[in-house]
């Protein structure tokens, strides 16, 4: 329990950080109208992606024996990958929906 009260005092404004950009970040994505939603989650690509090169370096510089560690930089590579694809598939849906349809 000590730990654990050392790591929370430690990381006080870490923790308030985070608790105050997951509030806002509901609050942003709340009030977005339905409409906007897959242009915002095409421009999310990007965020996957930097995701994707953060898990693939975590995986290459973690010590062979770190099983944790490379077990989570797998799963942040493999749901990356899945989340950057699908916005992708979706973002190219939208865009079929603007294109003159022949005839």
């Amino acid at each position: 329990m000590e730990n654990f009260y050392g790591f929370f005092l430690d990381n006080l404004l870490i923790i308030y950080l985070l608790a105050f950009t997951v509030l806002l970040g509901f609050e942003i994505i709340a009030k977005v109208p339905t409409v906007l939603h897959t242009p915002l989650m095409s421009g999310s690509n990007a965020i996957s992606g930097v995701v994707v090169i953060g898990a693939i370096l975590l995986v290459r510089l973690t010590d062979p024996t770190d099983y944790l560690t490379l077990s989570l930089g797998f799963a942040g590579i493999i749901l990356g990958m899945i989340n950057a694809a699908g916005g992708f598939v979706v973002t190219d849906r939208m865009l079929e929906m603007f294109k003159k349809k022949k005839k």
